[in-house]
């Protein structure tokens, strides 16, 4: 089987101490990505670490194919105990970081302890190197990114930077790479905050010596060759279907579907488009470089969810003002679906939809934990009771786009995500959209007798994680394409799929998560049995990872 090569460099950022540790006998079978960053954790992070305590890491890992030239491949894994969920969570980001993390030779970078002063962390093939930052304290994402290539020639792409939320512990803040890219879902940025982390670059001569099967070649040329509406649109291009069939969430999910849609879809995204984005090594090409001539501001994005979250959700229908949510979010380091979803739940309460100055200055207030920003900062779980408003949130992580009131298995996909209300866990929407191929195509109505598809879904989505491949890559990616390109069979693919959610789940068990976590906070048709056969299809009891069930390397 394919998989990433290498230590794992421990660093215990309050002694500024390394460790190289061989952990050759875990990558062999787990991948690499987000597999192997799980079973680092389940091993490595006592289960009941405070997300925000020097007990809890952070594990940085790429794949085996960030060694080749293939497109869909320019992604890495961040792993760690989330303080908006209280359990164990990986983010992924895209850009063109990973390819500059694995030149330093390392399988797997870790963040332990917590440092009594603000450091930038200089990780290299050859050695590690800790500097002090006391002049970064507060600085935003392109504060620290211009010092970095000001004062060591140090470019966006080799960094991990938090802005002034993650300093100020905000519960959905993101990591950043490359400047715009973010690992976000999560906040995992409060825990680098937490760790008095500032930034970590990561360069080096030493990649893995990793042969890539030649499937990447045709994959990459259909990439590179399709007429598809993302690499003029994005992934905002959904946007208008999902609008037709009643499934955009708007007003703070009051209602499903925004008449202001036009002002902020795929075609209002493009037409301030003005260059071609994309990824490491990626022909396809999806992401989208904006800017509005008459502001000035410029940004990468939004894509669908960030336009839902600061757009139909919060009831406003200009995309200049969602272009500059996004800006901000980018340079505040805020997960931007979470940041607009919290901010549509204040607007709720106060009847303030569509006010976009408010918008723009709670999100600084937010970042900076000042005045209502200071609730707000702590999510809509947390939050929800003091403004009045329903908790539209599964285990403490609030909603994406994809709306699982018309898409079930989408809904059913939320409630029992090990990471919450993500729709990437198993991105069950794109077999429920009218659009889907047919040959992937499932009806979106009711909820039982998908489970077994779910739980498929779970598993290969923890593979892209792990290889590390990204989930667009879909259209592209059959069972034959896999085993050729990881050169083992597909069900042994699955099976690290597998291990990898019942790791993070036994692990969440373990920290008291249980069926009554998987829930939503609106009904569907069968949903109890629907969950029940879920449990069934993984050999859980009531949402609990028996013994029997775990990994036999643990």
């Amino acid at each position: 089987m394919l998989h990433t090569t290498g230590d794992l460099l421990s660093i215990d950022v309050g002694a500024c101490s390394t460790t190289d540790i061989d952990i050759d006998s875990l990558t062999s079978k787990y991948i690499g990505g987000r597999a192997l960053a799980t079973r680092l954790a389940h091993e490595r992070i006592p289960f009941d670490a405070d997300p925000m305590g020097p007990k809890n890491r952070l594990f940085f890992t790429t794949g085996p194919l960030q060694m080749s030239q293939m497109s869909f491949t320019g992604r890495m894994n961040c792993t760690g105990i989330s303080p908006l969920t209280d359990g164990l969570l990986s983010s992924n980001a895209g850009g063109f970081l990973s390819r500059n993390f694995a030149s330093t030779g390392y399988a797997a970078v870790e963040l332990a302890g917590s440092s009594d002063e603000l450091l930038v962390i200089h990780v290299r093939d050859d050695e590690v190197q800790f500097e002090p930052a006391h002049s970064l304290h507060g600085a935003t994402v392109p504060e620290t990114l211009e010092y970095l290539e000001a004062e060591r020639d140090i470019s966006p792409d080799q960094t991990t930077v938090i802005g002034p939320a993650g300093e100020n512990a905000v519960r959905f803040a993101s990591i950043m790479t490359s400047g715009e890219r973010a690992f976000g879902r999560g906040g995992l940025g409060a825990v680098m905050g937490a760790k008095n982390v500032k930034a970590v670059t990561f360069a080096g001569d030493r990649a893995p010596s990793i042969e890539i099967p030649s499937i990447q070649q045709e994959i990459h040329r259909e990439a590179a060759t399709d007429d598809h509406i993302m690499k003029d649109q994005g992934t905002v291009s959904v946007m208008d279907l999902a609008n037709e069939i009643n499934g955009l969430p708007s007003y703070y999910f009051s209602e499903q579907s925004f008449d202001g849609v036009e002002e902020i879809n795929g075609a209002a995204v493009a037409d301030k488009k003005y260059k071609k984005g994309t990824c490491s090594t990626c022909a396809f090409a999806c992401k989208l470089p904006t800017r509005d001539e008459e502001t000035g501001i410029e940004t990468e994005g939004p894509e669908f969810e960030v336009a839902m979250a600061h757009g139909s959700n919060s009831g406003v229908d200009e995309i200049v003002s969602v272009m500059k949510s996004n800006d901000l979010c980018d340079s505040y380091g805020l997960d931007a679906i979470s940041a607009g979803n919290t901010i549509a739940a204040y607007l709720a309460a106060e009847d303030e939809f569509g006010n976009t100055d408010l918008i723009h200055r709670l999100l600084e207030k937010i970042a900076h934990r000042e005045g209502i920003g200071d609730k707000l900062a702590e999510g809509i779980d947390r939050v929800h009771e003091d403004l009045g408003v329903e908790n539209w949130s599964v285990k403490g992580l609030d909603f994406a786009a994809h709306e699982g009131r018309v898409l079930h298995g989408q809904g059913l996909s939320y409630a029992v995500a090990n990471r919450g209300a993500d729709h990437m866990y198993a991105t069950f929407y794109s077999v429920e959209y009218p659009l889907a191929s047919e040959h992937k195509a499932m009806d979106p109505e009711g909820t039982l007798g998908k489970a077994s598809r779910l739980v498929r879904r779970e598993n290969l989505m923890a593979v892209n994680d792990s290889g590390v491949l990204c989930k667009f890559a879909r259209d592209y990616m059959t069972p034959d394409r896999y085993e050729e390109l990881f050169a083992c069979e597909f069900d042994t693919l699955l099976n690290v799929g597998a291990k990898t959610v019942t790791l993070e789940r036994h692990f969440n068990n373990q920290r008291g998560f249980d069926a009554s976590d998987d829930r939503l906070p609106y009904d569907l048709p069968d949903l109890n049995e629907a969950i029940n056969e879920y449990y069934t299809e993984r050999g859980w009891n009531a949402g609990v990872v028996p013994d029997s069930q775990l990994p036999a390397d643990l």
